[in-house]
């Protein structure tokens, strides 16, 4: 897994660290189970503070991404998929709102909308 951490980014690191795991799992990159790197040696890979990496560790836990085993490490999390499924679902959403306030601001109708999306997945 590489990460890669924007100085110019507006978001925290913190926040660039856990999207970009967060992306990572939802895309199945990340098998659930799979182990994460340490947060010193997550921290260390990315020259960034133990406790920028921990606070992002700390979000994804929070969220269900992730899950700590005192001793082990960190995991993605394997027994929440019903929780990643509605996260998919959230992503399609917006990227489908997009679609529609694009097609809107194109004069677009929405049947036109609706036969583009149809031709697509056909495709």
């Amino acid at each position: 897994m590489e990460l890669i951490i924007s100085n110019a980014s507006d978001k925290p690191i913190y926040e660039q660290i856990s999207s970009q795991i967060k992306s990572a799992v939802l895309a199945g990159e990340l098998e659930p189970g799979s182990a994460l790197p340490s947060i010193r040696a997550l921290a260390n890979d990315l020259h960034v503070s133990v406790i920028t990496t921990k606070r992002a560790y700390s979000d994804l836990e929070a969220l269900g991404f992730i899950e700590t085993r005192q001793g082990k490490g960190s995991f993605v999390s394997s027994g929440n998929l019903e929780l990643l499924r509605e996260e998919r679902l959230r992503q399609v959403e917006d990227l489908l709102q997009q679609a529609i306030d694009g097609a809107d601001a194109a004069g677009v109708t929405l049947n036109d909308l609706h036969d583009m999306l149809d031709t697509l997945a056909e495709s």
